[in-house]
């Protein structure tokens, strides 16, 4: 653990204010759960709530059975990081922070998928080759909790998502939705 030498008090609501440089970085919104842990030291930890984090493992059986059925190697993120991925991908995109225009798509609250001749967008933000080919939002209760990508290495043979597969990748989202629902 890092200490940032940042000192804030409680006020008498007992709320305590987390600063604004400290939400940019982690990548804390407005509105977003945290987790409070506590440590028999005194220490209280805030840690950001994923719903999709429960889903780890059925997440990433449903990636491998995509990508056997397709051959596309499939990506399930949380709003922050890759949680789940199969085929190619698995290794150069788990746990890797997503990218700004990932982010974007997911706060669209749409269906995307790359077409012939346009701009290819990247998966993360740490520098892979592997660029988006099709991503369906993850919507919850109203809110976005993360997004179901089919991903293909930038190049010459770069595989475009037919709409079929896109529609794949939705029903995937629609059904991690509803598992997060109950």
């Amino acid at each position: 653990m890092k200490a940032t030498g940042i000192v804030r008090r409680i006020d008498d609501l007992g709320r305590v204010v987390i600063p604004k440089e400290i939400r940019r970085t982690m990548r804390i919104r407005e509105g977003d759960p945290l987790e409070i842990f506590t440590k028999s030291d005194g220490e209280v930890i805030f840690k950001k709530y994923s719903p999709m984090g429960e889903l780890t493992l059925f997440s990433s059986q449903l990636c491998e059975t995509i990508f056997k059925t397709t051959g596309i190697p499939a990506v399930v993120c949380d709003r922050d990081i890759i949680t789940a991925a199969a085929g190619s991908a698995k290794r150069e995109l788990l746990e890797k922070k997503v990218s700004l225009t990932l982010e974007k798509i997911m706060e669209s609250r749409r269906s995307y998928r790359v077409e012939a001749g346009e701009e290819l967008c990247p998966v993360t933000s740490e520098g892979s080759d592997f660029r988006i080919s099709a991503a369906v939002p993850i919507t919850a209760g109203g809110d976005v909790s993360g997004c179901v990508l089919f991903v293909s290495k930038e190049g010459e043979n770069f595989s475009y998502c037919t709409e079929t597969e896109s529609k794949i990748a939705g029903t995937v989202a629609s059904f991690l939705s509803k598992q997060i629902e109950g």
